[in-house]
């Protein structure tokens, strides 16, 4: 018997990299998963994965997925998803907000059109799909949602800063992933009283995914050595075993793994 046996879970941007392992984690643990994301084919060989994929994985392993095609720019398909995935589940009590993307650039430098697809992405449609979805994480008498947020959603407090040029801009990401933050934790008192916990898990470092790694991989001849994120799965399985009353929390999957002896 796994911990999580009866538990039915959507998980976003789950063809590949650290929602995969989400996806994974929580199956061996006895979930079944719905792999929500919008790859049905690969079109960059660096970006290996799709839902069918992952759920064919997770199938052949004794494990119960299901594909689900879901932009999280697009409400109507989000709605349709978490249709699909109760049709097709039976149920859902596990929604797990992993999609996200980063935009290049500056305030200066940023285009407009890449403000609104952040926004639309990182933060409207996980919004959206947490509505969709509670109505029957409420049906279920039971739920958590786990918010996947980021170290750029740390504030870096006043200045004068470290002038050491960084990997990457956080300023937009960690933008709306602190947004995300809070908004957790407002969902976490509003929900308290149904039994649904709302918590947030982030990477504590870097975990070279394929979407991580993109931008500095070969197009033509790219490494396939990714860095499996177990430790966020383990987490997040944590997470979702522990009782109502554990909500509310901003983690860091390092931390838990630590903490926990996972």
């Amino acid at each position: 018997m796994g911990s999580l046996d009866g538990r039915i879970a959507l998980i976003t941007g789950s063809s590949r990299g650290i929602g995969e392992h989400l996806a994974k984690h929580l199956a061996k643990a006895g979930a079944k998963v719905a792999i929500a994301a919008r790859t049905v084919e690969v079109t960059d060989k660096r970006l290996p994965g799709t839902i069918h994929s992952v759920s064919e994985s997770i199938n052949s392993e004794g494990g119960t997925a299901t594909p689900v095609v879901m932009n999280m720019r697009d409400p109507e398909s989000i709605t349709n998803g978490v249709s699909q995935a109760v049709e097709e589940l039976g149920g859902l009590d596990i929604v797990i907000n992993n999609a996200a993307i980063l935009v290049p650039g500056n305030l200066e430098t940023v285009q407009d059109r890449h403000l609104d697809l952040i926004w639309q992405i990182d933060l409207r449609g996980p919004l959206l799909l947490m509505k969709y979805a509670l109505p029957h994480l409420k049906n279920a008498g039971r739920g958590d949602i786990i918010n996947v947020s980021s170290v750029a959603g740390v504030f870096p407090g006043p200045g004068p800063y470290d002038s050491t040029p960084q990997r990457r801009e956080g300023s937009f990401y960690g933008m709306v992933k602190s947004a995300l933050e809070r908004f957790s934790q407002g969902l976490a008192r509003e929900l308290q009283g149904d039994n649904i916990k709302v918590n947030v898990l982030s990477p504590q470092g870097r975990i070279r995914t394929p979407g991580n790694i993109w931008a500095e991989n070969d197009p033509e001849n790219p490494t396939l050595e990714f860095e499996p994120a177990d430790e966020m799965g383990k987490s997040a399985v944590w997470v979702c075993e522990q009782g109502a009353n554990y909500t509310g929390h901003i983690l860091f999957d390092q931390d838990v793994c630590r903490d926990q002896n996972l």
